[in-house]
């Protein structure tokens, strides 16, 4: 294993203080328990926090500013935030109109950010994304996993709560765009969590994972490499089956790296898949390409499509200040 770390245990520890460091006007760091607030805390608005393992950069603590979250909870590698940490960033973050928590669906996170919940001495409300169509189980998860939707989850219910508007339509909103929104992954190559050393699964190098997860778990099947367009037709498919859109949909194509695979070559796979949906109806009229929502650094990708409607688009379109995204303000 060669990574560029001191030691293994103090890994996540100094990579939130160099995040912290290198983005000091936007985010403030909290060590034991670990979390990330904005850098100016927002005032008599709904509350965002989000969480998972770490690994996952810049998911979520690169989504932390105006127009996103207001917190994010960051685990150990691939592992679960405590219920500690998600009730002090609540605490710190809180302006009086009460918590959204925006949770990933894995058995790990959802139960932890419950037993937060429970504790909470205000108003609160959650949101579970579930955008992953490979798989309905999983050894992780009772249902669909939640992958890269989470961060147009993120970025649209975040503009939302900027308005002032009140937690039950956060929560109605954040629904609606996890349901209008699948993704599918695949994978090249296997991720090496550090405490582990050696690769999570192994892989040929002519074989690729179709369905794979952002922890690297076993997708639909293992299969032999093929081209580009064929790999995004079968991605693509399982979208459209689970979508079923109507003509004329309007869409945001989000294709996101895990963190292995060249800009270049998510293009290549950005093109495809616009081809593909426009072949099916589908307009995409809003696009993201790059890793937003990684793991570690496996070389491979996932499409997300994200069906538009007027409320949605707006949000979206909304100016946002992150690390990690940023666009109109």
């Amino acid at each position: 294993m060669k990574k560029f770390i001191n030691q293994v245990d103090d890994l996540l520890v100094e990579s939130l203080s160099g995040f912290a460091a290198a983005h000091r006007d936007i985010v403030s760091l909290n060590l034991d328990p670990n979390y990330l607030v904005r850098a100016s805390k927002a005032e008599s608005k709904v509350v965002l926090i989000s969480g998972g393992g770490s690994g996952h950069e810049p998911l979520h603590s690169g989504f932390v500013g105006y127009g996103m979250l207001d917190a994010a909870c960051p685990g150990h590698v691939f592992t679960s935030p405590t219920p500690d940490q998600m009730l002090a960033a609540a605490v710190a973050a809180e302006s009086g109109r009460g918590v959204l928590f925006i949770v990933k669906n894995y058995a790990g996170d959802v139960m932890n950010f419950e037993m937060a919940a429970e504790m909470l001495p205000f108003e609160h409300a959650t949101v579970i994304t579930s955008d992953d169509v490979a798989v309905e189980n999983s050894t992780y998860t009772t249902g669909r996993r939640g992958v890269a939707g989470t961060v147009i989850v993120e970025k649209v219910v975040g503009s939302l709560a900027e308005t002032g508007a009140d937690l039950a339509a956060c929560k109605v909103l954040g629904d609606r765009v996890n349901s209008r929104t699948a993704s599918m992954g695949v994978a090249l190559t296997s991720c090496t969590v550090p405490a582990a050393g050696r690769p999570t699964f192994d892989i040929e190098h002519h074989e690729l994972e179709m369905g794979v997860g952002i922890h690297g778990e076993p997708g639909r099947r293992r299969e032999a490499m093929r081209s580009a367009d064929e790999i995004v037709a079968d991605l693509v498919s399982a979208i459209l089956e689970d979508l079923k859109p109507a003509q004329g949909s309007e869409a945001l194509l989000l294709v996101n790296g895990f963190t292995g695979t060249p800009l270049m070559e998510l293009y290549v796979l950005y093109n495809s898949a616009a081809k593909l949906l426009k072949r099916h109806g589908v307009n995409v009229t809003r696009s993201l390409v790059g890793d937003y929502t990684t793991s570690l650094e496996m070389a491979g990708a996932s499409i997300t499509v994200c069906l538009l409607d007027e409320e949605i688009r707006r949000h979206w379109d909304a100016p946002v200040h992150t690390a990690a995204l940023r666009w109109g303000r």
